[in-house]
């Protein structure tokens, strides 16, 4: 299941997302705050997107 940005961005602002450990740790490492997270789905792009991942589809921005 391909999933739109505007989709994607619901389930973000409805907290139905999951940051991985993994990506937490970047965040970290990198000073990105969940803010800015949430600006970039608000206002970004898809770059590409995986919808056969699990436990859930994943999408970069």
């Amino acid at each position: 299941m391909i999933l739109e940005h505007d989709q994607l961005n619901d389930l973000f602002l409805n907290d139905r997302f999951i940051i991985s450990n993994h990506a937490r740790t970047r965040m970290f490492q990198r000073n990105i705050s969940t803010a800015d997270i949430r600006k970039a789905i608000r206002n970004g792009e898809i770059i590409e997107e995986y919808p056969n991942d699990e436990p859930c589809p994943v999408a970069l921005f």
